[in-house]
Formats: structure tokens, C-alpha cells, sequence
């Protein structure tokens, strides 16, 4: 193997060396972004593919899917992810014409919104969930070395250990 097929995270691999420019928190900070750039990347294509949505667009579903069929307020969903209030009511927009959210006032409210998942993008979460996961475990096997998965898997409870094989129940 030439030092140009060398496994991606031998490359993102930051050495504590003495001398380094970045202290330790901005090395490993590079190689978290690094990671979660190669999982977006590969999700992208596999999301629209599948979906039919964006990616900004599925993080929304993702974020709804793990919500009370109640669903949030659009400040709430703003304000999770990060996003501009503006650019979410377009988002949403598309995501009602497609049939996967429904948007409904709030009691009492006048101005408040609630946006819930619809029961065809249940449906569709359900029946693409295997393969989404699939396609993160394998851009995080491919990014990152064996101990920089261990410690991920380490710092988020939830994240099953990538060398092991899912279960099917």
C-alpha cells in the first residue's frame, strides 16, 4: 500500500508532538469534523437517493423522529439545529409538500407552529433506517482508525461499537 492508499485516518491522525502548532483540543477537533464530513458526504447521496429529500432536510426528520408524534414548535427545531428561522420555513415547506411533515398552530398561540412527522415518513424512516445506519458506520470505519472509533463510541452512549455486527431486533 503507498503512502497515497494509506486509510484516511492515518492521515487525520494528530500526533502529541510538542511542537505542534494546534493544541490537542484543535487537533481532535479537526479530526471530529473530518469524521462527520465524510458521514455527510456519503449520507447525502444515499438520503436523496432513497428520501427523496435533502440533507438539511432529513436532519429535520431525524430530529422529529425522535420527538412525541406531538411533534416542536419551528423555534424549538430552529433553535436544535441551528438553523436561520427563514431558511427552516422553507425547509419544512418542502418537507409538507412532499408529505412528510404536517404543520399545525398552536393553541393559544396565533403565531406558534407545530411541525410533527407525517405516518408516510414514519414509514419511510422505518423501511431506510437499516440502510442509513449502515452508510454512517461504514464513513466512520473508513475515516477513522480503530481507537478513534472506540472513543467516539466512548463519548456518545448510544453509538454501538463499530466493529461489531448490528443486530436485527
Amino acid at each position: 500500500m503507498s503512502a497515497s492508499d494509506a486509510h484516511p485516518a492515518h492521515q487525520l491522525e494528530c500526533p502529541a508532538s510538542a511542537g505542534s502548532l494546534l493544541p490537542a483540543e484543535l487537533r481532535a477537533w479537526m479530526i471530529l469534523l473530518a469524521a462527520t464530513g465524510a458521514v455527510e458526504q456519503r449520507l447525502r447521496s444515499v438520503v436523496k437517493e432513497t428520501l427523496d429529500v435533502s440533507h438539511d432536510e432529513f436532519l429535520i426528520l431525524c430530529l422529529l423522529a425522535e420527538q412525541p408524534r406531538t411533534g416542536l414548535r419551528m423555534t424549538q427545531v430552529a433553535d436544535l439545529l441551528g438553523r436561520p428561522k427563514t431558511r427552516l420555513t422553507y425547509q419544512i415547506a418542502c418537507l409538507q409538500r412532499a408529505g412528510l411533515v404536517a404543520r399545525t398552530s398552536v393553541c393559544g398561540d396565533k403565531r406558534g407552529v407545530q411541525v410533527a412527522l407525517t405516518d408516510k415518513s414514519r414509514d419511510l424512516l422505518s423501511e431506510t433506517s437499516t440502510l442509513l445506519a449502515g452508510t454512517v458506520r461504514q464513513a466512520l470505519a473508513d475515516s477513522m482508525g480503530p481507537d478513534q472509533r472506540a472513543a467516539m463510541c466512548a463519548l456518545v452512549p448510544d453509538l454501538p461499537d463499530p466493529d461489531e455486527e448490528p443486530s436485527d431486533g
